[in-house]
């Protein structure tokens, strides 16, 4: 299922590792439960620094190599490191909060002035993205009605309005809740 980049209302996807038929690997599920991207981590190595976004039918969009303590690359694709998307550097690294700046290759910007920053706390799923003073896209556990505690399995992703691909807004989130 290709999702459109601006659609008039937000666009809510339910992240989780327990999607039916994933084998493990994280899913991201429209409000339908059908699996829209998917990630693929390197199960050769705990340690690895390569995620790979797929679509729904299992083609790779983007993969994310981290490039050093703290810093990650996105490309086009699969393995080849040619074709560059974006930058990701972490700004700030403490115990309840983490933020990252975000450098789209090819935007006309400045290389100082980051196109997203990332600010959250990857724990409780918590991350918000803001692209100047807007929020793009927010994550956020999924609590129910008289529930006090809740899991952090399975948490929501609210894509807002706009122009971004939806799946550089996923791969964002990758890098910042499973790539610290």
């Amino acid at each position: 299922m290709c999702i459109p980049a601006a659609v008039p209302i937000p666009v809510d996807l339910f992240i989780s590792k327990k999607h039916p038929g994933l084998n493990g690997d994280l899913g991201f599920a429209d409000s339908q439960g059908n699996i829209v991207f998917k990630v693929n981590f390197d199960k050769l190595s705990k340690s690895s620094s390569k995620r790979v976004l797929l679509d729904a039918s299992g083609n790779p969009l983007i993969t994310v190599f981290r490039d050093g303590k703290g810093s990650w690359q996105g490309f086009k694709g699969s393995d080849s490191r040619e074709d560059l998307i974006f930058r990701v550097n972490r700004t700030v690294k403490k115990l309840t909060r983490t933020e990252l700046e975000v450098f789209l290759v090819g935007e006309i910007s400045r290389e100082s002035t980051p196109d997203f920053k990332m600010k959250g706390f990857a724990f409780q799923r918590s991350c918000t993205i803001y692209r100047s003073d807007s929020i793009v896209a927010q994550t956020s556990l999924m609590y129910k009605l008289h529930q006090i505690y809740a899991g952090r399995s399975k948490f929501r992703l609210t894509i807002f309005p706009g122009s971004v691909d939806h799946s550089l807004i996923a791969s964002l989130i990758v890098i910042f809740l499973y790539g610290q």
